[in-house]
């Protein structure tokens, strides 16, 4: 099934920009987070696997993203991800149904966060190549730091070649000619990006609830190595996609990458 989409006014007051994936008697309720400069419309294929599986599935464009309102590519406090996400799992909560957070990349780092945050938590977690670590000198990140003080909203370029999300050489065309992509970024979301990575991550063995985690082997942009921290919970599985690059969702295998996701799923749905 094709998405819907709605705008609505957040309760802080933003005009968020959201897509919906319904179904009539639901199994699950997905509330699914996007990465960094895009938007919940690369997603429809995936809303669509889950609809097929019985999964009503929420998403929507991070503040500064896409059709939401807000200065391109910039937040005030990484918190504002967290409290939207906390508003829209509440909406997921009264289908009555277990609900399930996912997020990928910058949303795998959000989802993290929340989950770590200790707000009301979801029933399971799938987490795509969270970016939890980068690989970036300490004087640019005390730069950062400096530059979200003095000048929170300047922007910065944020921009890389398309073929580092999915071998697939059309997904790259369509990442390059996205108009409603971002290319740059703020000063303070770079700060507050950076500055929830670590935190975040010694924090990880907070998460209690069952935790599907997927990364790319080949991923050049958040490396696995970011993600392996989560092997060591016991309520982890992490899969490691050999080959494939940042967005598993996206590259030619995208099929038996989702399939596994909703295995995992209905395993979990079946044990409850």
């Amino acid at each position: 099934m094709s998405s819907t989409t709605e705008t609505v006014v957040s309760r802080a007051g933003v005009k968020r920009f959201q897509r919906r994936w319904p179904v009539d008697q639901p199994r699950a309720a997905v509330l699914l987070v996007h990465g960094l400069a895009e938007h919940s419309g690369r997603y429809e294929h995936v809303g669509a696997a889950f609809n097929a599986k019985g999964y009503d599935v929420l998403s929507f464009d991070l503040r500064g993203h896409g059709q939401t309102e807000g200065k391109r590519g910039h937040i005030d406090a990484f918190a504002d991800f967290l409290d939207d996400v906390e508003e829209l799992l509440e909406e997921r909560r009264s289908l009555g149904v277990p609900v399930v957070l996912m997020g990928h990349s910058l949303g795998g780092l959000i989802c993290s966060a929340y989950v770590v945050d200790g707000r009301p938590a979801p029933d399971l977690l799938v987490i795509s190549a969270p970016a939890l670590a980068a690989d970036i000198p300490g004087w640019q990140r005390g730069m950062a730091k400096t530059m979200s003080r003095i000048a929170p909203k300047l922007s910065i370029k944020n921009d890389f070649e398309g073929s580092l999300l999915s071998r697939d050489e059309k997904v790259g065309i369509a990442y390059r000619d996205d108009p409603l992509r971002i290319r740059v970024g703020s000063a303070r979301m770079g700060a507050e990006i950076l500055g929830t990575m670590e935190p975040t991550k010694a924090s990880l063995g907070k998460i209690t609830v069952p935790t599907y985690v997927l990364h790319g082997g080949d991923d050049k942009l958040v490396p696995s190595a970011a993600s392996e921290p989560f092997a060591a919970l016991p309520n982890v599985t992490r899969v490691v996609h050999d080959g494939l690059r940042h967005e598993c969702l996206n590259e030619p295998e995208q099929d038996d990458v989702i399939a596994g996701i909703t295995d995992w799923i209905e395993k979990q749905l079946a044990d409850r």
